[in-house]
């Protein structure tokens, strides 16, 4: 994964590797106040952390790569909550639709190999 920026000129530490991570660290990670996480979930479908013993969150890597890219979105590159949203629900179909296209762009090539080959 790319460094990235915590806004401050600083690079964000790399995430350890670990299976949960309770929110405050999240929040280091991600260089964003526990607080701003938790508006986050409401606002953001795909940020789903685990709740258990008394409501206390659980975030997985996929939730603080999903953070880092919402902060990102907002912070970087200037989108509004709506625009980041909306950027995030259809970037999972613009992904399929582009590894589909690489599938059948290989396709393609090895067929042309094979047409050489035959020549």
């Amino acid at each position: 994964m790319l460094d990235q920026s915590n806004g401050n000129g600083a690079v964000l530490p790399e995430i350890p590797a670990k299976k949960y991570f309770a929110i405050g660290e999240v929040s280091e990670l991600c260089g964003v106040k526990p607080h701003v996480l938790r508006y986050w979930e409401q606002e953001f479908d795909q940020l789903k952390p685990v709740k258990r013993r008394g409501n206390r969150r659980y975030y997985q890597r996929e939730d603080v790569l999903l953070v880092r890219q919402i902060r990102g979105l907002l912070y970087e590159q200037g989108y509004t909550i709506g625009g980041a949203r909306l950027l995030l629900s259809t970037e999972g179909v613009r992904q399929a639709v582009i590894e589909e296209t690489e599938v059948i762009q290989n396709m393609l090539d090895e067929l042309e190999e094979i047409l050489e080959l035959l020549k």
